[in-house]
């Protein structure tokens, strides 16, 4: 009894996750990130990488956070409790049945394309009427669409923009905008089209994704080869 117990129990967490999961990627993230940190927020663990960020610093995520991790500290608290004489008591299995019922309907109606697209904008009405600008994701403050981009670039060592003004660099692509430089510790704002290129600088420029792609081509470029791994000790020395 206690083993099917737990498995049923099993079963409710992975719908959890599952609807989380849905609910989260509804919200902007993608679905990957997404059932990963709904996993870490249940479970308390793993969640202090930088992706946690993306959660704790989103009105509406952070409202379904608190939700999971509340549900995982009660959970483990039964979880325990299942190993004990108190679910020796066969009487909590048809309800926890009836739990698992409604769960497994709210998964198939949160699966419904109508219904994702309906939960979606009523989300993103909800974060435009409630929460200032301040509490908002970069990529909804900014208005990303799909031919915009917000993305950090690196400058290495190989670069062609070092030495090169900002506003020299971006010439001739009207809608492209460097939002800042970060130098070391230091974060400079002011008078950026003045600003010569050094190595070691992370730009973060937003614009239109393909003056972005062509602009920034080689440091793109190095950016990914660093995140699969290659040539790392090249582009870092």
């Amino acid at each position: 009894m206690e083993v099917t117990f737990i498995l049923m129990y099993f079963g409710i967490i992975a719908l959890v996750v599952e609807i989380s999961t849905i609910l989260l990627k509804m919200t902007g993230l993608d679905k990957d990130i997404a059932r990963f940190q709904a996993i870490s927020m249940l479970t308390g663990t793993g969640f202090t990488t930088g992706e946690s960020e993306l959660v704790a610093r989103h009105p509406l995520r952070r409202k379904l956070a608190a939700f999971l991790i509340l549900f995982g500290a009660f959970s483990l608290a039964v979880i325990i409790s299942a190993l004990s004489s108190l679910l020796a008591n066969r009487s909590g299995i048809p309800q926890l049945g009836l739990v698992m019922g409604v769960l497994i309907v709210i998964l198939i109606v949160t699966k419904m394309k109508k219904v994702q697209e309906r939960l979606t904008t009523r989300l993103e009405a909800d974060m435009q009427k409630v929460h200032v600008m301040h509490e908002l994701p970069i990529e909804d403050v900014l208005f990303v669409g799909k031919d915009d981009m917000c993305t950090e670039v690196h400058v290495f060592y190989d670069s062609k923009l070092i030495g090169e003004c900002i506003g020299d660099c971006i010439e001739g692509e009207a809608d492209i905008n460097v939002l800042f430089i970060k130098r070391g510790d230091e974060v400079i704002r002011r008078n950026l089209s003045e600003v010569k290129v050094q190595e070691g600088d992370v730009l973060l420029v937003y614009g239109d994704r393909s003056g972005i792609e062509r602009v920034f081509e080689m440091e793109l470029e190095h950016m990914e080869e660093l995140e699969e791994g290659e040539d790392a000790e090249k582009l870092l020395r």
